[in-house]
């Protein structure tokens, strides 16, 4: 039998403390979330591999060294409450429901909605909820939020997702031009969100968040 704990430490201590996460409250998160609850059943095995998982409807879940980079740029705090988009089947979820206050996860895909729904209640997860609903319109009437993640690719971010940010809080995602990625942080200063680059990285682009084609005549 696999052990996933020593996979988790090992984790850890080969991916995300040598990409310069320092975050006790990071790392004490991806020691305790156990990963591999989170992929399918035949993937637990790759669970803690350097690389992404690939899960059902052609979304991923991150390489962990990703995640924990992002995570440690939100800066998330006990007394946060969150927006993620797009959470897959539920370990970021679950990683964002042990350093914030809680966490609203939007998933429009009904199966990994489910998915994650019963993990994080199998996990004893009683800060999270998990709406099922269009991603790029994320859940205004649970906002306006102290930090929005959003750990997929996006091309370009919608404005109604963009006033769900609380004044002087922060969105995080991976935007994407054509092959190449990087992460970036935003923060909302009177109303408006000024970005910056973070760290390279890519991702698939959820759905709702690419470029609208334009056409040239």
């Amino acid at each position: 039998m696999a052990d996933f704990a020593e996979r988790r430490r090992t984790m850890v201590d080969t991916q995300v403390r040598p990409s310069d996460v320092t975050s006790f409250t990071v790392i004490d998160a991806m020691l305790a979330v156990p990963r591999e609850v989170f992929v399918p059943p035949a993937a637990r095995d790759l669970a803690y591999v350097g690389g992404p998982v690939a899960l059902s409807a052609g979304r991923q879940l991150m390489e962990p060294r990703t995640i924990a980079k992002m995570l440690s740029a939100l800066e998330i705090t006990p007394r946060d409450l969150v927006l993620e988009i797009g959470p897959g089947t539920g370990y970021t979820t679950a990683l964002l429901a042990r350093m914030a206050d809680a966490v609203v996860a939007v998933e429009e895909d009904e199966t990994l909605a489910r998915d994650a729904e019963a993990a994080l209640l199998a996990q004893g997860v009683d800060n999270a909820a998990v709406l099922t609903g269009p991603l790029a319109e994320g859940s205004p009437r649970n906002g306006p939020y102290d930090a929005i993640a959003i750990f997929a690719g996006v091309e370009r971010i919608p404005q109604v997702l963009l006033d769900q940010v609380k004044e002087g809080g922060r969105i995080i995602a991976v935007f994407l031009q054509g092959q190449l990625g990087e992460v970036r942080l935003g923060v909302k200063t009177h109303g408006l969100v000024t970005w910056r680059m973070e760290f390279n990285a890519t991702a698939p682009v959820l759905s709702g968040f690419a470029e609208t084609p334009s056409f040239v005549f």
